[in-house]
């Protein structure tokens, strides 16, 4: 079974930066497809930003220009990168590849004064 692990989480003050990292236990990451959503309690999950096998990007309208979507084919990570967080960031945040069914446990993103 394909186990995604998302990590970097944590709280931030408006205004902050957080890195956030998503890795495959068991498959590789290199040339799919990857995305980042996020679920704030309450909401449905939304997409945030998503990048192809050749880093082909796209995000929300509500993060444009404020995060960036990365990858590192060598370490088999994708990243994400949230400057000038604001507290409607705030949301337990997944990364997840098509045609993978299964989600990992997230990490929560806190954005707060």
């Amino acid at each position: 079974q394909v186990q995604l692990v998302e990590s970097g989480g944590g709280l931030a003050q408006p205004g902050g930066s957080l890195s956030l990292s998503c890795a495959a236990s068991t498959s590789t990451l290199r040339g799919r497809t990857t995305s980042w959503y996020r679920q704030a309690p309450g909401n449905q999950r939304e997409l945030v930003a998503q990048i192809s096998g050749s880093e082909n990007t796209y995000y929300a309208d509500s993060v444009k220009g404020r995060f960036t979507i990365s990858r590192d084919d060598v370490k088999n990570l994708v990243y994400l990168r949230m400057n000038s967080l604001i507290p409607e960031d705030t949301a337990v945040y997944y990364c997840h590849v098509p045609n993978w069914s299964a989600w990992g446990q997230g990490t929560q993103v806190t954005v707060s004064s």
